[in-house]
């Protein structure tokens, strides 16, 4: 199945590979840092930029405030920030992310958002027009929250990070019974970064069994080598944490790819596309190729006419322009009817 993301973008298993830059937070709240982002993803050759609509109310409950939970070594050295200060601070407004959107379409780059509340998917859908919503994985679960997003009629983009395969079927389910069969799943492993064993890129294939639908790579590794091997076994889109510094502060940073290993990914995933080709064999090489590297039937020895042809008067040798090494039934046991020079090529008209 092809699913069509943008008006002129589709998505398919094996596809030429839809490269998102995921800007998440790493704006750090400064809108001219964003637009950085936003210029460095398109010249590494990224097709999207996706930002996170998110304020402090609509993706934690107070606890997890009072708890500073998820507070990781960054911020917990800081006794000038806490958890709640920060999501505020690295919130993107619905202002703002209409600016990123309108600077990302005279960069000439596709801008989309992940959104966490109704209110959020509302924006998204009518006043940013974007072209697909993409799901966290988070959200999974939240069945309501998936239903009400697939009314919306706009593509859907599903991690399935923190899931068991009954929640994602599920899910799929779900967005389905709205009427909406515009859905692209993502593998993901929702480990920042995950261990190579945890990975699981296998996975991919069973998702392409079991589901009609493009499956792609959302990716929290360090550095390129997986996201490649992902387009390789067929992903269609491959999301990857994007950032002009891994040192700068922030909480996702670390895990980023930088400009360089971006366009890594895409220049190379793009070649890593074509090279799969198609799945039927035939010979790739011109004739002129063949025949310089296969072989012909050669004489042994100076053969005077007259002479019955043994298997020990042949050899077999470059170029492939003569009789080939297949036919020497044709040739054993047959008389020669003229002088046949030694490492000479045997053909038809020295044969009786």
């Amino acid at each position: 199945m092809r699913i069509k993301i943008t008006e002129k973008t589709e998505v398919c298993n094996y596809g030429k590979p839809y490269i998102i830059a995921e800007l998440g937070a790493n704006h750090n709240g400064d809108m001219e840092l964003a637009k950085k982002l936003i210029i460095a993803a398109k010249e590494s050759g990224a097709d999207c930029v996706k930002f996170q609509s998110w304020t402090k109310e609509s993706v934690s409950s107070r606890k997890v405030y009072e708890d500073n939970y998820f507070l990781n070594d960054d911020y917990r050295n800081r006794s000038d920030f806490s958890l709640e200060k920060i999501v505020e601070k690295f919130s993107i407004s619905e202002e703002e992310l209409l600016k990123m959107k309108q600077f990302s379409d005279r960069v000439g780059i596709d801008c989309t958002s992940t959104p966490f509340s109704k209110k959020e998917v509302d924006f998204l859908v009518d006043a940013l027009n974007a072209p697909f919503i993409k799901i966290a994985s988070m959200d999974l679960n939240n069945y309501p929250f998936l239903s009400y997003i697939a009314k919306k009629g706009k593509p859907i983009v599903l991690s399935t990070g923190l899931s068991e395969l009954y929640e994602i079927d599920k899910a799929i389910r779900t967005i389905e019974k709205a009427g909406n069969e515009q859905i692209i799943i993502l593998h993901c492993v929702a480990n920042y970064p995950p261990k190579d064993e945890e990975i699981n890129l296998n996975r991919i294939a069973t998702l392409q069994k079991l589901y009609p639908f493009p499956v792609g790579f959302s990716d929290h590794t360090l550095g390129v080598s997986i996201p490649l091997a992902a387009i390789a076994v067929g992903a269609c889109i491959v999301e990857k944490h994007f950032t002009l510094d891994k040192s700068m502060f922030g909480w996702d940073h670390k895990v980023s790819a930088t400009p360089d290993e971006l366009k890594m990914i895409c220049s190379e995933a793009l070649r890593i596309n074509i090279a799969l080709g198609k799945p039927y064999i035939r010979c790739e090489e011109s004739d002129e190729r063949k025949a310089a590297f296969r072989r012909s039937i050669v004489a042994t020895r100076n053969i005077s006419p007259g002479e019955v042809i043994t298997e020990s008067d042949v050899d077999y040798k470059r170029p492939g322009l003569g009789i080939a090494p297949e036919d020497v039934g044709f040739i054993i046991g047959r008389i020669a009817k003229k002088t046949i020079e030694f490492d000479r090529a045997i053909s038809k008209e020295d044969l009786v």
